[in-house]
């Protein structure tokens, strides 16, 4: 039952994390638009009342006229609208999603053995869990550091996007060689949505808040407060593609079992900035489709570099040339039988990938992926050779897959 409960934790959570991450990034596209489509006031009115800039729409069977202050409106409401909640809320759910399913599993999905670095492969659950949670903190720290060095009065942000771009890299590098790779791409992911989320909370409010009260003492605020915020959510705008696909990655291996994943990241992050940064020109009137065809050649050499090689054909054996100790060896040479890789399943995933789950905190099968009969390894056959090859299943080796098993299975030509 603990599995159970779990499990019905973890989809409850899920549809909050989504529900509320959809509302947060609407909420921001919105704003993107508006601001990018403002237009110089046209009436005397509106330049006398300080107004930076206009937009009338219609949508929903009705008109709208947006006004947009800067520093100075004529007023203030009481029942002035803030925009927070709901990247709290996005935030708090995706990391209540990775303490549930991650940290709680962490020497299954955080432990890395394959890791090239020696204190990396002997860490153990709790220890994996503790690093996982530091990369988010000092990365996010990290970032505002750049801002406020590199452009500390917004006056650099060509320069800061560039360094940002670098760390993003490097981060990208740093997280597939501490944890695996499933892990990596949602930890980068995470740090991203750190950034946008505690930029949110550390600088976009308290900025707006500080405005809100200096206009309310008949004071001027500060600019400073308004431009900083600007800044953060400028970056969010363009993290938000990439922080979407990562979260989705998990769903294809092909991505993050690749000896090039961090490659492979590291495009899909820049390949989406491209592509935001196209819909944020055509905000402004502009159509120029150097960025979509950035971002188009960006995925096209990710599926090149994600491309798995195809396995050579095995050799023929000749009659009575297989020892006995030659099972997994002949297996490599004559080809894999459909029997041999479903006894390897048995033995090595089925604890997880069952109807019924005996693996401790597994309620049912992860990703759905059952491999209990001989037909449901066929459904699976291409995932199965790829993440058996990488090394990258069984998670943590926990079943203690050996090598000749992986090499009767790699032999196998998924029939």
């Amino acid at each position: 039952m603990e599995g159970y409960f779990l499990d019905y934790g973890n989809l409850l959570l899920r549809w909050l994390h989504v529900i509320a991450a959809i509302a947060w990034i609407g909420e921001s596209f919105y704003f993107v638009m508006l601001d990018l489509s403002l237009h110089k006031p046209h009436t005397e009115r509106a330049k006398q009342l300080g107004v930076f800039g206009e937009l009338w729409a219609v949508h929903g069977g009705g008109f709208y006229h947006n006004e947009k202050y800067m520093t100075n409106p004529a007023e203030l409401p009481d029942d002035l609208h803030w925009s927070f909640w709901k990247a709290y809320t996005t935030w708090l759910s995706g990391f209540g999603l990775f303490l549930l399913l991650y940290c709680l599993n962490a020497n299954i999905y955080l432990v890395n053995p394959n890791s090239p670095w020696a204190w990396v492969r002997g860490m153990n659950g709790p220890e994996a869990g503790l690093v996982a949670i530091a990369f988010l903190i000092v990365g996010y720290n990290v970032y505002s550091r750049l801002c406020r060095i590199i452009s500390p009065t917004v006056n650099h942000d060509g320069w800061l996007s560039v360094a940002v771009g670098v760390m993003m890299v490097f981060a990208s590098w740093l997280s597939t060689q501490i944890f695996p790779g499933r892990a990596a791409f949602l930890l980068v992911g995470g740090l991203m949505a750190t950034c946008m989320a505690w930029g949110v909370f550390f600088w976009i409010i308290p900025g707006q808040r500080r405005m809100v009260k200096a206009l309310k003492a008949g004071e001027t605020p500060n600019a400073l407060d308004g431009a900083w915020g600007k800044q953060r959510s400028v970056h969010n705008t363009y993290f938000t593609l990439p922080v979407i696909f990562l979260m989705l990655s998990n769903h294809y291996s092909f991505t993050y079992t690749n000896e090039h994943a961090w490659i492979i990241m590291s495009l899909f992050i820049f390949a989406g900035a491209a592509i935001r940064q196209y819909f944020v020109l055509r905000h402004t009137g502009k159509n120029d489709l150097r960025f979509p065809a950035v971002g188009i050649i960006l995925l096209a050499i990710i599926g090149w570099l994600a491309m798995p090689t195809p396995a050579p054909a095995p050799a023929p054996v000749a009659a009575g040339a297989v020892s006995q100790a030659g099972a997994a060896g002949a297996a490599t040479q004559t080809g894999t039988t459909l029997a041999q890789v479903h006894s390897i399943l048995q033995a090595r995933c089925i604890e997880c990938h069952s109807a019924k789950p005996t693996q401790a905190g597994f309620a049912s099968a992860p990703a759905g992926i059952m491999l209990d009969t001989p037909e449901e390894a066929l459904q699976h056959a291409t995932q199965i050779k790829q993440v058996v090859g990488s090394k990258y299943m069984p998670l943590a080796n926990l079943t203690k897959m050996t090598d000749d098993e992986r090499a009767v299975i790699a032999a196998w030509n998924g029939k």
